[in-house]
Formats: structure tokens, sequence, C-alpha cells
């Protein structure tokens, strides 16, 4: 450790576990290092072991050590890298903790998961899927292996990497080897670590190896059967829901451990497997913390079950208080129910019923195990309630008795047994049995207890069951067999129980054998590169396996003698048992083994330390050590399962018993068999697997995981280090360092150490190793290093002021010297290929290099810094001679400047002479200039004098004149207007006196008044006629839609007639060809047999064993061949059903009497038309005979042709497979394709084309039918024609329900259409007007409106920041550069956060209107005035309303559109772009499931290939045709894969969501409007009422208008006096205007 070495320091606190660092200084003492990534950051560390590293009294030094230091390894470089020369961690030269973590995480880093260190694997979870294990790297690893084991190399040029393919090959090709010895593959890890998807991926490389066989031992499968491989493979998802459940640290973690046993017959095929099971956490059942979950099954089936399931299962919705299922429940509620992040339950459950379905396991039995598991749901809901009995105990009662009763009946239990299992126990005695009843808390227990015992028998049946599918049928065929062990790994919490304890024991004997594997490859290593090895000692852990299993001392055989006393027995004086035996003196804190451990304050509170390989475990014995090793079946429980009349319930107990008794069924005695305790069961169980295991060939896999919070890129180191102490990786490393950790190759070695003597010339020791022996010159570098390390000891130490030494001589000298290299020639074996050195060797070698380098590092630095000198001399040199010549250049710039100074002295003396001169003539010139001007300013200003007084006289003059001529005429036309006046009074006294000219008034207002009552009378009588006329109307209304309902009525009765026919003549063809199919193949058949009893072929032990079976092509059933048998009860099996063509007659002549019935009902109706048409003409005013009636009404053949049926067009045929085995059917479906008569025209370009041929559609239909008749993938053919399509739907006029059909099918096209385009439109922009509102409630619950936005134009447009929808936005832009919008925010007073992005996820609805706000009472800002019927119409309005924000409680987007199209096109635009959004990135809310066509493995609809568009080859339906033509041409030999079949249930699934979603919104949409009408029918009413009112106050005027006229005429005509008055007014009238033109004539004679 040199300084500039880099090494590695541990660090105490933090996450990194190890620091990079650099050495700067070193003494005998201490060590100085610094981070190399943050240099600032310092450490010290002191030396362990000896004070000196020198030696005295003539002794060799010891090694230097530094605590918690360790030598770092050269990096390698990005070639040795891509070369894999990092991919055995082995080869390092320095293999320790730090290394090791320092490699894993660099090839983590490059997402290189899995890495060598020696023969096991360490695999690093990703937590992310990479394209590891695709068919391509399987092939390459499938043929390398073989290639490698037919001993031709390699396939390639470059070495595989280390992968888990390899494993798994290396295992198969050595049980294939000579020796046929059995394979084992050892997967452990903690839990999140990838134990189980190892476990996969393992298993599916040996099935995939082991299939490749198939047929070449003669066997062929069995149509209808699956392989092998498919059966193994298909028992993971079982045993996962039934055993694996979620914790804190992963999703899918396996709650137990597996055994995997993989038969192989000689030639390598997979016979079947073996499944062996350990250690079931049932403590899971009746607890699990927070955030974690129950097993996967409960909530498979709770989240995965159908309507009918649920109600079988009595699961009820409506009573769980509005709590999901899951979080009703006690067992499956406790943790929050979480849903899985790979997958769903829903998904759970379907896998788990196919593989049910494939392991052959039959529908009744699959329903008695969800019954049961269903019953053991209700069983945890059953509680107690606390009752007095007669002796005043408080004892347990049924609080609900209904849900024990579900819970007995879904179990197949007794319900009196039930409760008595649950509230009673007893006690049996060697005369009698005592009951007792339990308090509610003891109640409680004894239900979970009774839980787990139910559910641990069940997974054990389970377990049984799927080795009964997938077990080898004949032991002899198996010869070597591969098994995969997925163990839990060492765990070690803050509280430690049984089952912590069970699962280290069980890592712990694990480890004893890994280490003796080790050590085993140790010994073959040594032993093939001959070196001596005698000497090497390694670690056994044997003495901790003693203290736990040991008899009769050990952990576990004392807590059976505990458990042994029964009531007398408790976890107290257990631990106190283990302190007596372990650690028996009274201060005594540790066994004289070391391994268990115990303070007083442990002791106290029932603690003890066991200190493992991984590390000490604290355990806690007050955890219920005994009742977990106890685990008995209460006697009432036995009851219980006694009774029961469930086959399940008996089939599980017995496995139960057969597993916890001794395996004597009685003693010597006579008396029954004792139960074995679990800690038995699981030694018993550990004992066969490490015989199991002694017996095979080893191969490890160590998981590890790389954080805890399951993000992938993210490492924590120490969590790394924790999982390597913890899985024995340091452990191995250790035991395989024990002998030589340091190995490096012949070459390696000699060029790295040659360095060591540069004095010793080439030709003694070569520096190339070229042409030359490698091992030899490694032998004579040895030597010659020992020699000289031993000359330069004897000498001591060295003056570096020696005379007649060299330069670099002095420099080596004058370093801090490296410890002697003086170590025992064994230290250093040479073998075959590698050198093996032991740690102080190569430290020494390693100081020395360091040295060397170092001391040439500093001659090569004195030299460069003379150089540097040198230069920086010669530099200053050339500065000086630059400065000089400056100096000179300046004093002669100096003398040339004053020089000039002197000219320019005389030039400035000439000009300032000159300026003087200058300055006296330009004031004696600007003198006389101004007396200049005030000379000819006074002779001006004189002359204009003079010019003003003449004009002002002539002015007078003239307006004197003027005044004169205006005076006259006034007085002319003052003249004139009096006599006119005089006259026009001489005319009006004329007018009063003539009576006539009144009366001819009077008359005029008569006559108004006259016609002011016709007008009046006319419309009174025009009102009745309306009401009249309407009300004939509405009557003839009714009876048009009596008929049209009766008319519809009739043709659904045809229709139904119809089908009903074509269906009997369908399947009376069908069955006339099935008579012939079978009629050919009886003749075929007898020609066969005949065949075969003249010439029998000879007879052939391979044949004989297979089975003869017929292809679906050659014929329908399936025979066993038997010569002796004919073909005669073949043809008896055969059922033919013919149909009766009287009953055919009989449905023909129903049909030809309900058409009469349909003519007799259009004839009615059309009278009922023609009599309406001549009531609206009569009401026109328009009369109509009857030609012209019948031009008017509808046809008899538009009617038919208006009722037109949709034309069916099947793309492909039901070919179904009829055979004697009716559980042997796989029916092909194919989809109808339906077609409508707009839909026919497009496909066939016009109307010319020829008519689609009609054929039957298939009776099974797909989930798509179900659904609206709307054929998908249609819209790449129709984007041309477009616009062709009429909008047809709900609003058009049918006279059928096909008709509706029809019409829908092309709305939805075209909505569909819209919505694609409507993506692209937004992404435009929508111009719109808006209005935002944000409406806050305080705490007094009011509500206040705040308007943000008024009235502005805003463009709208649909931003993507992402890939997903729940990235995009709704952007709103105000319209206008940006000076216009920010004047227009100004004067508004716009809230900023009014134009801010809208997320799509924050949309909570989208409602056609302006919903919660009246649009009248819209404001607008200050300066625009609102026009009376801007926002009248509310159907241009749009409202948005999005989730509340801090600020405010509730917000509206009101939108207003210049068209309703535009407003409409945007509401379903939006709404399809959100139901997008909740389809593909949301929950899902639809229940659609049809498990009836899984379970058949039924394809439910066409699989349609994307190639088929991507390569143009034509239209979709011609890709469906093709397809299907090849499906049926390859028939039972085509098997649909699963994932299309899941591709196209989840397409369905996704149509029917968005569907459901429109629906929703639709539904909503009419329930506003219904309201809205009901609103405006009120309004129509107050607007009639006020109607009525103003007719009765307009008929009152009138009357009163009359009474006055008459009034009127009367004073008139009779009162004279008046006449008289007003003649003496007018006199006076006449009298005062003359008095007035008389006045102002006078007044005019004053004026001139």
């Amino acid at each position: 450790m040199e300084s500039g070495a880099r090494v590695w320091i541990d660090e105490k606190d933090g996450d990194d576990a190890w620091l990079l660092c650099e050495v700067k200084s070193r003494s005998d003492a201490t060590l100085e290092v610094f981070q190399v990534s943050d240099p600032s950051k310092k450490f010290s560390r002191s030396r362990v072991g000896a004070d000196s590293g020198e030696s005295k009294g003539g002794e060799e030094p010891t090694e230097l050590k530094y605590e918690g230091v360790e030598l770092a390894n050269t990096p390698l470089s990005d070639e040795d890298r891509r070369e894999g020369k990092d991919n055995d961690m082995i080869t390092l030269p320095h293999l320790h903790e730090p290394a090791i973590l320092h490699a894993i995480g660099e090839r983590f880093d490059r997402g290189e998961i899995y890495t060598w260190t020696g023969p096991v694997l360490i695999a690093v979870n990703p937590f992310q899927r990479l394209p590891l294990y695709t068919s391509e790297i399987l092939e390459t690893y499938r043929r390398e292996g073989l290639l490698r084991s037919q001993g031709m190399g390699q396939s390639t040029g470059a070495k595989l990497g280390p992968h888990v393919y390899a494993i798994a090959d290396l295992s198969y090709r050595q049980m294939m080897g000579p020796k046929r010895k059995s394979q084992s593959i050892l997967i452990s890890g903690e839990s999140g670590a990838g134990k189980t998807e190892s476990t996969k991926i393992v298993m599916k490389y040996l099935t995939t190896l082991g299939t490749a066989h198939i047929g070449e031992d003669g066997k062929e499968e069995v149509a209808g059967d699956m392989s092998v491989m498919t059966k193994v493979m298909q028992s993971n998802p079982i045993l996962e829901a039934f055993g694996n459940a979620r914790t804190l640290r992963n999703d899918n973690s396996s709650r137990f451990g597996k055994f995997i046993e993989l038969g192989f017959s000689r030639s390598g095929s997979l016979l079947g497997a073996k499944i062996q099971t350990y250690l079931l956490e049932k403590v899971r059942l009746g607890f699990h913390a927070s955030g974690e979950r129950n097993y996967h099954i409960f909530y498979q089936l709770l989240r995965g079950a159908n309507d009918e399931q649920k109600k079988k299962y009595d699961f009820h919705d409506g009573d769980t208080n509005g709590l999901e299922l899951v979080n009703f429940f006690h067992y499956t509620g406790q943790g929050g129910a979480p849903n899985l992040r790979e997958f769903t339950d829903e998904e759970g459950l379907a896998y788990t019923l196919k593989a049910m379905r494939s392991l052959g396991w039959s529908e009744e039995k699959i329903d008695t195990v969800l019954s049961l598991v269903a019953g053991l749901l209700h069983l945890g809901q059953v509680n107690f309630d606390s009752v007095e009995n007669d002796a005043g105990q408080q004892i347990a009662a049924i609080a609900d008795p209904k849900i024990l009763t579900s819970a007995a009946t879904l179990l197949g239990v007794n319900e009196e047994k039930l409760k008595a299992a649950l509230i009673e126990r007893i006690l049996v005695t060697r005369s009698e049995s005592i009951t007792i009843q339990l308090a509610p808390a003891k109640a409680l227990d004894s239900r979970d207890a009774l839980t787990k015992t139910i559910y641990g028998a069940l997974f054990l049946w389970v377990v049984s069951e799927v080795n009964e599918s997938v077990i080898w049928t004949n032991e002899s065929e198996v010869r070597s067999s591969t098994g995969v062990l997925d163990i839990f790994g060492f765990e070690c919490f803050a509280i430690n129980s049984f089952e912590q304890l069970c699962i280290n024991f069980t890592n712990e004997a694990l480890q004893q054998q890994f280490n003796k594997f080790i050590f085993k490859m140790e010994q073959a290593e040594y032993e093939r590169e001959d070196i001596r090895w005698d000497f090497i000692s390694f670690p056994d852990n044997q003495d901790c396996l003693d203290t736990i299993q040991g008899r009769p001392t050990g952990i576990l055989a004392m807590l059976d003698d505990e458990c042994r006393l029964g009531a007398r027995g408790n976890d107290k004086n257990w631990a106190d048992r283990l302190y007596k035996q372990f650690i028996p003196n009274k201060n005594q804190v540790e066994s004289d083994n070391t391994r268990f451990r115990a303070t007083a304050i442990d002791k106290g509170r029932s603690v003890f330390t066991v200190r493992h390989f991984a590390g000490p475990v604290k355990y806690t014995a007050t955890t219920g050590f005994l009742e977990k090793n106890k685990d008995e079946i209460p006697v009432t429980a036995q009851n219980l399962f006694d009774t029961s009349d469930s086959w399940l319930i008996k089939d599980i107990y017995t496995i139960q018993k057969k597993e916890t008794e001794e395996r004597a069924p009685t003693n010597k005695s006579g008396k029954p068999a004792k139960t074995k305790t679990v800690g038995q069961q699981f030694k018993e169980q550990l004992t066969q697997l490490m015989n199991k295991i002694e017996s095979t060939e080893p191969h490890y896999i160590r998981c590890l995981k790389p954080n805890d919070a399951a993000k992938p890129n993210m490492m924590t180191r120490r969590r790394l280090t924790e999982q390597l102490r913890y899985g024995g990786v340091l452990e191995a490393v250790r035991v395989a360092r024990m002998g030589f950790p340091v190995r490096m190759n012949h070459s390696l070695f000699y060029q790295t150490y040659r360095v060591l003597l540069p004095t010793i010339s080439g030709q003694k020791l070569p520096w190339s190793l070229e042409g030359r022996e490698a091992q030899k010159l490694c032998i004579s570098l040895v030597d010659i290093l020992l020699d000289k390390g031993k000359k330069d000891f004897d000498a001591g130490t060295k003056s570096a002021h020696e005379d007649g030494i060299t330069r670099s001589e002095k420099i080596r000298r004058m370093q801090l010297q490296p410890i002697p290299m003086i170590f025992p020639k064994t230290d250093v074996q040479l073998g075959q290929t590698k050198v093996f050195m032991r740690k102080p060797a190569h430290d020494a070698l390693e100081a020395h290099k360091v040295f060397h380098q170092t001391a040439a590092a500093t001659i090569i630095q004195a030299w460069i810094r003379g150089l540097q000198k040198r230069m920086s001399h010669l530099i200053l040199c050339e500065a000086a001679l630059t400065a000089q010549r400056f100096y000179r250049g300046c004093k002669g710039r100096e003398r040339w400047w004053r020089l000039r100074e002197a000219v320019a002295g005389d030039l400035l003396t000439k000009i300032f002479r000159m300026l003087l001169v200058k300055r006296r003539y330009i004031t004696g010139k600007t003198g006389v200039i101004l007396f200049q001007s005030i000379y000819r300013g006074h002779a001006t200003r004189r002359v204009l004098a003079t010019i003003k007084i003449q004009s002002q006289v002539r002015r007078r003059k003239h307006h004197i004149a003027y005044l004169k001529l205006k005076s006259a005429t006034i007085s002319l036309q003052c003249r004139q207007r009096r006599g006119m006046a005089r006259q026009v009074l001489a005319d009006l006294k004329h007018e009063q006196k003539d009576i006539g000219k009144l009366k001819q008034n009077n008359e005029k207002l008569k006559t108004e008044m006259a016609s002011l009552k016709a007008m009046l009378a006319a419309q009174a009588k025009g009102d009745a006629n309306k009401l009249e006329s309407d009300k004939e109307l509405k009557e003839k209304e009714e009876e048009i839609k009596r008929l049209e309902k009766r008319i519809s009525q009739l043709e659904a009765e045809i229709e139904k007639e119809k089908e009903v026919v074509k269906k009997l003549e369908k399947s009376l063809e069908d069955e006339r060809m099935q008579v012939s199919k079978h009629k050919e193949q009886i003749s075929v058949l007898t020609q066969q047999n005949q065949n075969l009893l003249k010439n029998p072929p000879p007879p052939s032990p391979r044949k004989a064993m297979s089975t003869t079976n017929i292809t679906p092509q050659s014929a329908p059933t399936k025979v066993e061949p038997q010569p002796q048998v004919s073909a005669a009860p073949v043809v008896a099996s055969q059922v033919v059903t013919v149909v009766d063509s009287k009953a055919l007659d009989e449905q023909r002549a129903l049909v030809e009497r309900l058409e009469e019935e349909l003519e007799r009902e259009r004839a009615a109706r059309r009278e009922t038309d023609g009599e309406v048409i001549k009531l609206r003409a009569q009401m026109s005013g328009v009369t109509l005979n009857e030609d012209e009636l019948k031009a008017l009404l509808p046809t008899d053949e538009d009617i038919k042709s208006s009722v037109s049926l949709p034309v069916v067009e099947t793309v492909g045929a039901i070919e179904s497979k009829d055979t004697t085995d009716t559980n042997d059917t796989d029916d092909r479906i194919i989809e109808p394709v339906i077609q409508t008569p707009t839909i026919a025209r497009i496909h066939n370009k016009g109307p010319d084309k020829a008519e689609v041929k009609k054929t039957s559609s298939n009776p099974l239909r797909s989930p798509a039918d179900f659904l609206p008749m709307i054929k998908r993938g249609i819209t790449s053919m129709l984007d041309d024609e477009e616009e062709s399509l009429v909008s047809v739907g709900w609003k058009v006029e049918v006279t059928s329900r096909k008709e509706r059909e029809e019409a829908l099918r092309d709305e939805a096209h075209q909505f569909e259409v819209k919505l694609k385009k409507f993506t692209t439109a937004l992404e435009r922009g929508i111009e719109v007007t808006m209005w935002q509102l944000n409406r806050n409630t305080d705490f007094a619950a009011e509500t206040k409106d705040d308007f943000t936005l008024k009235g502005s134009q805003v463009q709208i447009k649909l931003l993507r920041r992402g890939e997903y929808l729940v990235q995009g936005a709704i952007a709103f832009n105000m319209k206008g550069g940006y000076l216009s919008k920010t004047l227009l925010n100004r004067r508004r007073g716009a809230d900023k956060a009014a134009l801010e992005p809208l997320s799509l996820t924050e949309i909570l609805e989208v409602r056609a209107g302006c919903d919660g706000y009246d649009t009248t009472a819209l404001p607008f800002s200050s300066k625009r005035s609102k026009r009376s019927n801007e926002n009248k119409s509310s159907s241009l309005f749009l409202t948005l309303k999005a989730s509340p924000t801090p600020i405010a409680s509730s917000r509206s987007y009101f939108l207003k559109f210049k068209s309703r199209s535009a407003r409409n096109d945007l509401l379903l635009g939006l709404r399809g772009l959100l139901g997008e959004m909740q389809v593909n990135e949301g929950v899902n809310i639809s229940s659609l499931e049809n498990p009836s066509m899984l379970r058949k493995g039924v394809a439910t609809s066409p699989m349609r290939r994307p190639a088929d568009l991507d390569q143009g080859n034509g239209s979709p339906m011609r890709a469906q045709r093709r397809q299907s033509q090849a499906l049926s041409s390859d028939n039972e030999n085509m098997l649909v894969p699963l994932s299309e079949v899941r591709k196209t249930i989840d397409a369905e699934r996704q149509a029917y969501d968005r569907l459901l979603l429109i629906l929703l919104q639709g539904s909503s949409d009419l329930q506003k409007s219904e309201d809205d009408l009901v609103v405006m029918r009120g309004k129509l009413d107050s607007v009639i009422a006020d109607a009525k009112e103003k007719d009765r106050i307009q008929a009152n005027d009138s009357k009163l208008i009359m009474q006055l006229s008459k009034k009127l005429e009367t004073l008139l005509m009779d009162n004279e006096d008046l006449r008289d008055q007003n003649d003496t007014l007018n006199n006076r009238i006449i009298a005062m205007e003359g008095e007035k033109l008389q006045h102002f004539g006078h007044i005019g004679d004053f004026h001139p």
C-alpha cells in the first residue's frame, strides 16, 4: 500500500459500505488516504497486528494490515469488458467484499445482471423487463451446450456470458453425460430477489430441452392432451395462487419452499415432475401487516368472480357498506388490499382457472375448491359476543348466525359442529373428556387456528393433485433427474420467531453443503494444476447445526420436549432450559462453542442469540414457539372433519393426518400414533432434501435484491453487502481464498512483475514471452526475486548519500522503502496454467511494484522539471531583449515629439492673431445691420396705420346701407303675413259654424268601432275552429302510433318465424350432409377392415404401444383399431336427427298468415295517413282529390324496401369434429361480418355491383356480437367515402328494429371516424368564447362566484407532453399578438390562472349547455356592453367541470361556439378522448368476461394480423377471409395462440369500456334534457296563461270603447250649449289673434 495506490475503505454509517480511496502516505502505525471522487474527504486507518513491519532478530516481517482497508483491483479497459474478462469474479487478483460489490455494481450499471463467482451464479433483480430471455438467446445457449457436449467447441468466436440459461444447460448436459448423474439447482435469496422468476426460467429451459426429443421414442401426443412441458409450466400459476402473497418487499413472494424434480428418460425426454414443499407460512392467514396481502387466491376470487359466482359464493356487494369486497372481508382487508403491479387479480384468476383445467381438473372439482376458499373468507367474518353462562363466566356466542350458515354451507361441514369447533374446546384425559366454553378472545384464536388448519391441509392437497397431474407414469423409465430448489433465504428481522429459526436452520445446512462443494471444487482445481494443498484447512459450521438440531440438547429437541409436557409447557420455561443448557454458569454470556449467546437483559426478556454463518440473530422465545411447533388439530375440529359431507374436506384431512402423524400407525401397546411436531416434520424434510442434494451434482444461483423500493436502475450497496453475506457468497469466497487467494495466469504474472528487476539484462531474463515457455520463466523470475530480496534484507538500510551511485539509485534510496521481499517459496505455487499466491507474498510483490513505479515516476518528473527550468530561462532572456528594444524606441519617439511641438507653437500664434482681426470685423458688420432694420421697421408701421384708418371708414358706410335694407325687408314680410293670417282666421270661423263637418267625423269614428268588433268576432271564431282541428289531429296521430306499434310487433313475429324456418332448413340440410358423410366413412372403414383381415400387418412392439389417431381430415370420429370387431357398432353409435317436414309446413303456413295480417295492417295505416293528409290540407285551405292523395302516399314497394334486412356475409364456417368421446371437442368459431346496405354499397363501390350472398350466421357468437352491431376495423376502407355517408341514428324514422340497428351501426361508424379526426382538429385549435367560474365555499357555507375570465375570445388546443394521454392538457390561448393579449388582460382584469393549461386528468365532467349557471346571466367585461339576445341560446354552450384547487372549491369552464355542430363535435370528441384515457391508462370499469370460451380454448373473434394491413395486400375483409380459409384448412392441427386470444379479449374489453363511458355520459345528458324540458313546459304554461289573461283584458277594453262611443254620440247630439260655447270661444280666440297681429304691426313701424 504505497503512496498512490488505490484501496477500499469501509464506511460505517453510509449506504455505500465501501469507499474507493487513494493512499496519500503510509507509516508503520497509520495509513492516510483520501476519497477519489471527493479529494477533500480524508481518512486515517490504524494498523492491526504487529506494531512494525520490520523483522526483529532475523525473523520474517509480518504482513501489513490496516483496519477496514482492502486493496483495489486495477480497473479494466473497455476492450477487456467487451471481451468479458469481468464475467467471473474468481479471476480478480483481489477477491474480497468490496471487490465483489464493485464488480457487481459496475455490471449492474451496464445492464448485465448475471455474474459468475466460480461455480456460483449471482443474479441481481433488475425490477424491469430486459431482453435476456428471448427464443433467440435460448437457442444460442442450447446450441452452444450441444456443441460443447459433443466436443465440437463453441459455435461462435466469443464465449457466452453468465446467464441462468448457462446453469440450466450445464446441469442438463452433465445429466446426459456418461455418468448419468442427477443434478440439482439451488436457488436462494431474500424476498423480492427474483427466486420465483429464476425458477420459472430454469424450468422453461429444462422443459424446452426435454421436449426437443419428442418423436425420437416413437411416441406422439394424443390429440387434445397437453404436453408434459405444458403441464409442468401450468403448475406454477396454481402454486403461486395458493402459496404466494404480497409483502412489503415483493408483490409475488413465495411463502413456502419447494423442490421441483424433473424426470428425464434415457434419451433426454421430459417424462414428468414431482414437487415437494416446505414450511408454508400459515400465520399469514390470521394476520398480515399494512401494505401486505394474504394469499393471492382470496383476492383473485373476490375481484375476478362474475355475478353468478358471487351469488353462488354469497358475495354481496350491497352488504359491504360501500367498501370493496376485498376490503370488507377480515382476512383480506387488514393490509388495505393493494393491487399488484405486474398483473391484476382478474387476470390472475383467469390464469389459475386455465392452469387447473390444463391439468385435467373437472369443473366440479374447481368449483369445490373455490367454494372452500370462499368458505374460509366467510369464516373469517364470524365474530363473537360475550354472554354470561349459568356459572357467571363470560363465554363466547356467535354474533351473526347467517354468516356461520354461509361458511358451513360453502365449507361443506355441519353448522352445529362448526359452531362447537369455534366456541368450545375439549380436553381429553385418561378417563374422560371435558368440554370448556371459550371466551370471545379465545374464540377468535380458535377461529383463526381452524382457518390455518383447513388452508394448510388444502395447500397440501393442491400440491398432491398437481403431483398426480405432472408426475411420470412409469418409474422405471426415469434414468436421471434435475431438481430445482426454490428456498427462502437467510432472514433477520427486528423480532424473529419460530419461522425464522427454521428458515435460518435450513440455510445453515445448505451453507455447510455449499462449503463442502466449494472445498471439493478447490481440491479439484489444485489437483488439476498439480500444486501442494494438503496444508490448507477449511472452516466448518457443524457446531451451529448441532446447537440447533442436536439431540437431546439441541434447541429444536428441547422445544419438542417442552411441547410434550402439554399444558405445563410454555415458552418461558423452554427459554430457561436453553439458558441452563448452554450457559450454565452465573456470569456466563456465551456458550462454549460461541454459537449461543444471551445476556442478563436478554434472559429477562426471554431472548437468545444464535451466531449463524451470516451473522448473529436474536430470537424472542415468547412469540409462540410452542404453539407454532405443535400445530395440533383440536378435538372439535377433528369431529368437524370426520362428520363432513364434503369429499374435499375428507381428502385434505386425510393428507393432513398423514403429514402430522408418525409413520407407524400404531405402536407395540396398540395406542394410536403420536403426532409429529412441525420441527420434527421440518427436520425430516430437510434431511431428505440434504440427502437428495448430496446424491446429485449441485449448481448454485444466488439472487440479490439491489434496493428495497423495487425501482429499476438503483442500487443500495449496503443492502447488497448484507445479502452477499446472508447468501453465503462471501463465506464461499473466504473458503475459496483460504488456500491461495490470488491467482494469475503465467503471462499476466510475468508481465506484471518483470519490472521489479530492471537491472537484470534481457538475455538472462527476457522481457517478452514470445516463443518461450512461460512456466519456466515464471520460476526463474520468482527465484531471482527471492534471492535479491534476501540480499537486500541482509544488507540493511542503504544511505542515499553514498558516493559512486547513479542518480536513479539515489532517488530509489530516498523513497519510502517497501516491506522486504522475504516469504516462503511455498507461498507462490506455479501450476500448469496459473500462478497461485498467498496474501503476504502477493502484498510484497505489489508493494515492490508500486515502489518501482513511484521511483520511475520520480526520475521522469525530475527530468521534466529540469527541462521546464531551461525553457523558462530561455524565455526570460528573450523577454529582456524585447524590453530593451521597446525602451530605445520610446526615447526616439520622445525627441521627435518635441520637434513637432515647436512647429505647432508658431502655427498657433498665427491663427490667434487672425482670429482677433476677424472678431473686430464681425462686430462692426452686426451694428450696421441692426441700425438698418430699426429704421425700415418704423417706416413700414406708418404705412400700415394709414391703410387701416381708410378701411374702417369704408366699412362703416357699407354697414349703414345694409341695416336700412334689412329693416325694409322685415316690414314687407310682416304686412304679407298679416294678410295671410286674416284669411286663415276667416276660414276657421266658417268651419266652426258648419255642423255637417262634425257629423262626418262622428261617422268615421263609428266605422272604425264596427270594424274592430268584426275583427274580434272573427278571432274568437278562428280560435274555436283551431281547438277542434287540433283535437282531431291528435286523435289521428294516436291512431297512427297504435297502428305503427302493431305493425312493428307483426314484423318482429314474422322475422322470428322466418329465422325458425331458416334454422330448420339449415339443420335439415346439415343432417343430410352428415348422413352422407357417415355413409362414406362407413364404407371407407368397412374397406379398411376387410383389407386388414385379408393382409394383417407384421407385429411391431413400438407400434403396439402407440395409439392410432385419425386426423380430422380423414374421419370425424376417433376409432380404436380392433381387427376382430366390425364397423357396425360405430355406425350404431352415430345419432342422426331429421327434421319433420310437417312441422316445417306448419311454420311456413304461420309465416304466410302473419304476412297477410301485416298487409291488412299496412292498408289500414295507408287509410289513416290519407285522412291525416286530407285534414292538414283542409286546414291550409287546399282540397285534394283521390289521385293526388294516392300520389302523396308511399307505395307497397317503398314500404317493403324501407324494411330491408342486413346482408350477412360469413367469412368462415363452423367446422366441428364429431367423436365418440364427448370431451374431445374443438370448435373453430369465425365471427360473421354484418353488412348494412350502406356498407355493402361502399364495399361494392356502387349500386351496380352484385348483391352479397346471404348465409346463416354462426349460432355461437363472440363477445363483440353482444355489443351494438358495429364492425370494427372498417374505418380505413371508408376514408374516401366519408362525405357520402348520411347521418342516421335514433333521429331517423324507422319501421323495424333491424332498421334501427343499421342506423345505429352507421352512426357508430361515423362517430368513430369523427373521434379519430377530433384529436387532430383539437391539436390545431378551436376558437370559442370562454368564461371561467371559480366557486368558493367559506366556513359559513356561503358560496361565492368569481369569474376570472369573462366572455373572452380563446383558442383551445390539445397539448401532448408525452406518450400517454394522462400527460396531455388543454391549453387556452388568447386571440391576437403579444401586445393585444397584454392590453386585453389588463382591460378585462383577467386572472393569470385563468389561462393556465387544464390537464386531462383534472377534467371531471363534460356536459352540454351552460350547466350550473344561466346563460343570460353570464357577465361581460366592463368596457363591453352586453346585447339583449347574445347568450339567449344555451345549445351553443359546453361546460367543463374541473377538479378543485386550493383557491377554488369548484371550477367550471363555459365555452360558447359559433354553431351547434361545432359544439357537438367537441362534446363527443372530448368525451371519447377521456374514455380512451380511462380505458388505456385507468382502471377497468367493465366486467366483460367469457369464461366458457376461455375454458374451451376457443378464439372468440377472428385474429387479424397487422402485416395484412401494413403490406397493402388488400382490404381487411379480404385479409380476414384469407385467414379464415387458413384456419379452416388447418382444422384441428392449428391452435390459436393464447397471447392472440388475450389481445383480442383486451381489445373487445376496451371497446366495451369506451362505449360504456359514452353511454353513461349520454344518459346523463338525457336526464339533463328531460329536466330542461320540464322547465320549458312550465314556462310555456305560464306564457299561455298570460296570453289568455291578455285576451280577456282586450275583450273588456273593446266593450268599454263601445260604451264610451255611445256616450260621446249622445253628448254631441243632445248638448247644444256646448256648440254655443265653442262658437263663443272661437270668436274670442280670433279676436285675440287679431290683437296680436296688430301689436306686431305697430312694432314693425319703428324699424327704418
